[in-house]
């Protein structure tokens, strides 16, 4: 096995998230808009990483007295044609690329039916091209923010000083948590980088990563064998093929899923302790960040973990990530 080197961490990661972080007013005014027309409902709507990053903000709004908010996949979206969204809809949808077709065509339809749309991409193309508003930067970060600008609009009671102040502690939060867990990331891959399949477990909005993890970085990146499960879910039949023969990465964040993560870590700890590892966001410092709202931040704090973790198998497996046997390659 060749490796190759390590990548540092992005010299730019604070830079990136307080860009994204700086077109909050932007957002704020699309939402108030389309508050004052009347606001029905709101779409999250993705494919891969893009519908992943759309978990946080859907999951803080389903838990708010706002309008209905739904979260879907572009094709889903694309072939089922809910009637719920039309006039009065807020649909957004990200893209790295800005050229998931899939995509690209769920914002045609969505702005067919009478919706907005909004989208966010690394730097335009023809998602940008299809939508009403676009913007740049992280989708993860980006797509909680239209959450909590729904939220704001939507009258919702709550201390958004606080919240300011914790959306200024971010940037360099996340390059901590980074840099704290670069020993352990580095750990986990060495050990697992040749098991047969890795299992990862996450609840909540952490489940987004658990699924982007196996699915995304350890599936497409790696050609490794993964499967992800809600935490809740492992145990209506998952747990069953679990042992100390088996791999598992069991993600915790802080947020109010957090006592489904911990089962999962008792039973773990007791059936299949020898390659597991759980990745704790409560064990990292997140300086400035605000202890009530550690957990909304946590998933966002996984984001980053997940991709430094890809980045430590990268190295140790000599398998670059961006290389590709049929995406991007051939007509699928």
């Amino acid at each position: 096995m060749t490796l190759l080197p390590l990548k540092p961490i992005e010299s730019d990661l604070a830079d990136k998230a307080r860009a994204t972080i700086s077109q909050r007013p932007q957002l704020e005014e699309l939402v108030a808009q389309a508050t004052a027309k009347g606001l029905r409902n709101v779409f999250f709507v993705g494919a891969g990483g893009s519908l992943i990053a759309s978990y946080p903000g859907h999951y803080l709004l389903e838990r708010e007295d706002t309008c209905p908010v739904y979260k879907l996949q572009s094709d889903e979206l694309n072939t089922g044609r809910t009637k719920r969204m039309g006039e009065g809809s807020l649909v957004f949808l990200a893209s790295y690329t800005g050229k998931t077709k899939e995509t690209v065509a769920a914002a045609r339809y969505a702005r067919s039916t009478g919706a907005t749309v909004a989208v966010v991409t690394k730097e335009g193309g023809p998602l940008a091209d299809a939508a009403n508003v676009a913007f740049t930067g992280q989708s993860d970060l980006f797509l909680q923010l239209a959450a909590y600008a729904v939220m704001r609009q939507g009258g919702v009671s709550r201390d958004w000083a606080l919240l300011d102040r914790a959306l200024d502690a971010l940037p360099d939060a996340l390059v901590s948590a980074a840099e704290e867990h670069e020993e352990r990331s580095r750990v986990i891959a060495e050990t697992l980088k040749d098991e047969p399949i890795t299992y990862v477990l996450g609840s909540g909005p952490s489940f987004n990563w658990a699924y982007g993890l196996a699915m995304c970085f350890l599936q497409e990146m790696q050609w490794k064998h993964a499967a992800a499960f809600n935490s809740g879910e492992f145990f209506q039949g998952a747990f069953e093929v679990v042992d100390d023969d088996v791999a598992v990465i069991n993600l915790l964040g802080e947020d109010t899923s957090r006592p489904m993560a911990e089962r999962a870590k008792r039973f773990l700890d007791t059936y299949a302790s020898k390659k597991t590892f759980h990745i704790d966001t409560a064990e990292l410092a997140l300086p400035g960040i605000p202890a009530e709202l550690r957990g909304e931040m946590s998933p966002l704090v996984i984001a980053v973990l997940m991709d430094r973790l890809a980045r430590h198998y990268e190295a140790i497996r000599g398998h670059d990530l961006d290389k590709r046997n049929y995406m991007f390659k051939v007509d699928y």
